[in-house]
This record gives C-alpha cells, structure tokens and sequence, in this order.
C-alpha cells in the first residue's frame, strides 16, 4: 500500500528524490524477502508432507549387502518411475528391538516430519524370546507416537523360526494382526512369505534375505504401500 513521505521544507527536490529511491528500494527489498519466506516455508511444508521414514531392524537395513540393493531403495526406485514425490528415509539399524526403536522414534520424527511411517520392528525381541505381551506392547507406543506427530503408519508383519514353538511363534505374530485392527491401520502380512523358505533367497544363516530376495519383498510391500499413498 502506498504511503505519504513528508519532508522538511529545508531538504532540496533532489535529497527528496534520493529519500523516495531509497525507501522504494527497502520497500521492494521487505517484499522480496516476504516472497522469499513464504517460498521456503511452503518447500518445507511440501517436503515433509513427501517423507516416509523406514523404522526397522536388518531386514530393511540391507544387512551384509550395499544399501542401494536393499528393498527401501528398490522401493525408492518404483516411488521414482511411477511419479511419486515421495522420498524415503532409512531409520533402520542392523539388531534393533522395539524397545531400541522407542528409544530413537521421537527424534527422527521431530527431524523428519513424516507423513508416513514403515513399522518392521520385533522380529529380534521375538528371537530372544521377549515376552509378546511386551513386544504388543512396544509396537502399539511406536504406533501411537507415530499417529500423534501426524503419520499415518503402516505395520509390516515378520515371523520367528517355527522352533520357537506353535504357542510363541503364533502368539508373536498376531500381535501384528491384532494392533492393525486395533489402531485401525494397514499391515502387511509376512513380508519375508514369498523368500523365507527358499533357501537360494536366504543367506547363509538362513535369517536374513539375499540380494535376491530383495525385489521381491519391494514388490510386496509396493502392493500395501501404493494404496496408503493414494489416501494420503
């Protein structure tokens, strides 16, 4: 909005003159710089709205292989060729439990404002022979701190060996099932199914995939994931 400059009577047309240039030129300086903010505010705001942290153990954290073969990056990749504006961030840590994903969730929520959270935690608590009340209980803080930040969650489901035995080994799976329903959020079902008996996808401690195996698990999880961004 233009404005009345007044001047002293003693002050020459030319010192008015400058006076005017210089005030247009602060006026169009706080305008570029008000253009400037909104710009970097809405990048930000965009930015986040495209994050989607990965919050897991080896199985995402491309145990005993470069990253770049890892499913997260596959993904990545599909996200990519298929028009998506979504970028991936890899909070996984080889051995983590739900109890080490407690630990960290809160900060890598505040530093990356996702829209979107991949859950694949408890398969180690589940190795120990953890207690699947605890591990329900761990996973369902994950979910809620997740949900409370903003994100929206989605719950990807592991298996322990069947010499665990069927009580644990089915009790620890369902709590996958249970809090999907539980938290009204989507889950995917085992995602080692399609490799976790296939020796040729396994390495050699017949625990974690090979390089192999990871396409195939991008592909499953691809299938749940795609709708949840739809939604989004």
């Amino acid at each position: 909005m233009a404005r009345l400059v007044l001047f002293p009577q003693s002050i020459s047309y030319a010192q008015r003159a400058d006076r005017i240039k210089a005030e247009g030129k602060t006026s169009l300086l706080n305008s570029a710089l008000m253009v400037l903010l909104v710009i970097l505010t809405t990048t930000s705001t965009v930015l986040s709205a495209n994050t989607i942290v990965v919050l897991g153990d080896s199985i995402s954290a491309a145990y005993n292989m470069p990253e770049e073969k890892g499913w997260v990056n596959l993904l990545q990749q599909t996200m990519n060729e298929k028009g998506y504006p979504h970028t991936l961030v890899n909070q996984s840590i080889s051995g983590d439990t739900t109890a080490g994903g407690l630990a960290r969730i809160d900060k890598a929520l505040e530093q990356h404002k996702p829209n979107l959270v991949l859950l694949e935690l408890g398969a180690n608590d589940g190795l120990r022979g953890f207690s699947p009340i605890l591990i329900k209980k761990n996973l369902r803080e994950l979910i809620k701190r997740s949900t409370q930040s903003g994100a929206k969650v989605l719950l990807l489901s592991m298996r322990i060996p069947s010499n665990y035995g069927k009580r644990y080994t089915e009790l620890f799976y369902n709590n996958y099932l249970e809090l999907a329903e539980e938290m009204n959020i989507p889950f995917v079902p085992f995602i080692l199914e399609d490799v976790a008996l296939k020796p040729d996808l396994m390495q050699a401690d017949q625990l974690h995939p090979n390089a192999k195996a990871q396409p195939i698990i991008a592909e499953k999880i691809w299938g749940h994931l795609e709708p949840t961004l739809q939604t989004n």
